[in-house]
């Protein structure tokens, strides 16, 4: 069944305030702190004065232990752990990044580990597990690899592969020396390779009725890195054939399904399946538990947890009172995430949401940049999906397509290996994983996929723009564009930026080709306005039918004193159309039709209510084929 849970595209006025918000809660563009803490000492010296106890904001923590000994605030997901339990001994879970895999892992670490026994009630304070423990809390030997540690350059890899798979083996036994006796310990780390030294230990800890637990964090991070950056022969040399990475999971693999093999319990994670496809041979490790509605919630916050954590910040005086507008910015920017056909509640990025509270309780303030850095997926990464002897292929068109339109369809596909990335069914279920895609819903047996949020628009944008460079189709001063931009924003002067755009378009014949259609001019238009933050830029399919084309909606929430936004409404007419006389009547009558429904628009009860802070242009363009050929202000 479709999904029907409010989109974040319909929060769209929250970026530009109320009258009422905005008088009552911002300066120049600052979230008014809580009167008691308007005068006087520093910032961050009044928080603590005001109260010692607030916890702190974990922001880039993954450590769980640190965490809750540091009073840092959590949202429990301990109770996911009886259903994990009941799932599968051996897990493979994949989520994009930064959105707190490296954290769940710390949690279950510090559950199973039989050394933080004595640290139970201590660390889970306040836990749904502390009153509920299953029988195997702290029954475990723990080990812990992150891949994310290892040199991914190729000169090097696998140097730095068995340095750092001696390093976390040689840890292991000096955090369990009652287990090991020397003899042991020797004989094992004697061994040449990782991989048998590993197996040898969890051969070692069965024989002694020992359970031992292994986490991969970032099993994909250098393997991705090196077919990036050293190419697809560099890649197939680590994780096929003879390669020393392949080696390391059919070792697992085996240990997965032989009985008495000592590892008892597996769980990896990722950012993509492409990797374990290639070094399995198809994916056969454990369970895949990416998609399962049970797990759909593991990971992110929903948004009762998103406004509990601001209440609970606001009530201690960080972050100001209005913490609807915070939650209304954070909707439209971070939230939208589903990972399940069957899920209903959307998910926000735990990350960005973290970044933001913590900028916003730091500088009273919005964040200068709306997009942690943290989060911004290379572009890289999807670079060699996209160009091909730097010439833009088929998933290029995908890219477009998607962007234009806001969504696609697509049967997500669960595992398939590096050589079939490009296939476009691949390629759209990778921008999934990546979390540059959503489950919207159903149709049949596909998923509808869509853009979540304003934070990946904006990246998509950037892939864009990258991608026009790249393969040399369309290069611009992109710093001279934002300076036009700006005045665009304050000044009102527009027409420079449309003129800049289709003089580029005129001077660089390259990017003709790929201009083709409304839907692909709105997207390019879009793609090079989208350089700067002053607007959150809404198109038809985002705000549903009966508006304009495009609406540059000011963000006046982090831009108080911006004074004018834009409703656009685009025409285009087709190179191989009308001609001479009547390509010029078919120009007018595009004209008429766009200040109708121009005027139609503007005089939206919503669109008045959002527009009484700033002044409301209303913009023709005509477009024959990739030419502008008329520009006017109605």
């Amino acid at each position: 069944m479709p999904l029907t849970a409010e989109k974040p595209w319909k929060n769209w006025r929250a970026l530009s305030n109320s009258p009422r918000r905005m008088d009552k809660h911002c300066t120049s563009g600052r979230i008014r702190p809580a009167p008691e803490l308007a005068e006087g000492a520093p910032r961050k010296l009044r928080k603590v004065i005001m109260n010692q106890n607030i916890m702190k904001i974990p922001y880039g923590r993954a450590e769980f232990g640190s965490l809750r000994r540091d009073s840092m605030y959590y949202v429990d997901k301990t109770h996911f752990i009886p259903v994990l339990e009941s799932a599968s001994d051996y897990i493979f879970f994949i989520r994009p990044r930064r959105f707190g895999k490296s954290l769940w892992l710390s949690v279950l670490q510090y559950y199973y580990d039989i050394n933080e026994k004595e640290n139970f009630e201590e660390i889970f304070r306040d836990t749904h597990i502390l009153g509920h423990p299953t029988p195997e809390r702290h029954s475990y030997l723990i080990m812990t690899f992150n891949f994310a540690m290892v040199n991914p350059d190729t000169r090097y890899l696998e140097e730095s592969f068995e340095q750092y798979g001696q390093a976390v083996i040689n840890d292991f036994f000096e955090r369990y020396p009652l287990h090991f006796n020397e003899k042991e310990r020797i004989r094992i780390q004697s061994l040449s390779r990782t991989e048998h030294q590993l197996k040898e230990l969890f051969l070692n800890t069965s024989r002694k009725s020992l359970r031992l637990y292994l986490f991969i964090d970032e099993y994909d991070n250098f393997a991705n890195t090196v077919l990036t950056t050293a190419g697809k022969v560099a890649y197939h040399d680590l994780t096929r054939g003879q390669g020393f990475f392949r080696f390391f999971f059919n070792m697992l693999k085996n240990a997965t399904s032989v009985k008495g093999s000592g590892l008892d319990k597996l769980f990896i994670t990722g950012v993509s399946p492409v990797t374990m496809d290639d070094v399995t041979s198809g994916f056969n490790i454990g369970k895949n538990i990416s998609r399962s509605i049970r797990f759909s919630t593991l990971l992110g916050f929903s948004e009762a947890e998103v406004r509990e954590m601001l209440h609970y910040y606001s009530e201690a005086g960080l972050l100001g009172e209005d913490t609807e507008l915070c939650l209304e910015i954070m909707t439209t920017w971070y939230n939208n995430y589903r990972f399940s056909d069957k899920a209903s509640e959307s998910l926000f990025n735990s990350d960005m949401v973290l970044y933001f509270i913590s900028e916003v309780a730091d500088e009273g303030e919005l964040p200068y940049d709306m997009i942690d850095q943290n989060i911004k997926i290379d572009y890289g990464k999807l670079r060699h999906l996209m160009l091909t002897d730097r010439q833009l292929n088929g998933n290029f068109g995908e890219l477009k397509k998607i962007i234009g339109e806001g969504r696609t369809a697509c049967n997500i596909q669960i595992s398939f290996p590096s050589d079939r990335m490009t296939d476009p069914r691949n390629f759209i279920s990778l921008l999934f994983w990546f979390g540059l895609l959503s489950i919207e819903g159903v149709r049949g047996q596909q998923q509808v996929l869509e853009i979540p949020n304003l934070t990946v628009r904006k990246l998509m944008y950037g892939y864009i723009r990258d991608a026009f460079h790249d393969a040399k189709v369309f290069r611009i001063d992109v710093w001279g564009l934002a300076d036009l931009i700006y005045e665009m924003a304050y000044n009102g002067r527009w027409q420079a930026v449309t003129d800049f755009l289709a003089d580029e378009i005129k001077a660089q014949t390259s990017v003709r080709d790929y201009i083709e259609g409304e839907r692909t001019v709105q997207m390019f238009f879009l793609a090079y306005l989208n350089i700067c933050d002053y607007y959150a830029t809404r198109t038809e399919s985002e705000m549903g039918r009966g508006y304009a084309d495009i609406f540059l909606e000011p963000f006046l929430a982090r831009f108080p004193d911006m004074e004018f936004g834009y409703l656009i409404e685009m025409k285009y007419i087709s190179r191989s159309g009308p001609s001479g006389k009547k390509l010029e009547e078919k120009i007018e009558k595009s004209i008429g039709e766009a200040a109708r429904q121009l005027e139609k628009y503007a005089g939206d009860e919503c669109m008045r209510k959002t527009s009484g802070r700033y002044k409301l242009k209303k913009l023709i363009l005509v477009w024959h084929g990739w030419e502008l050929v008329h520009s006017s202000e109605v």
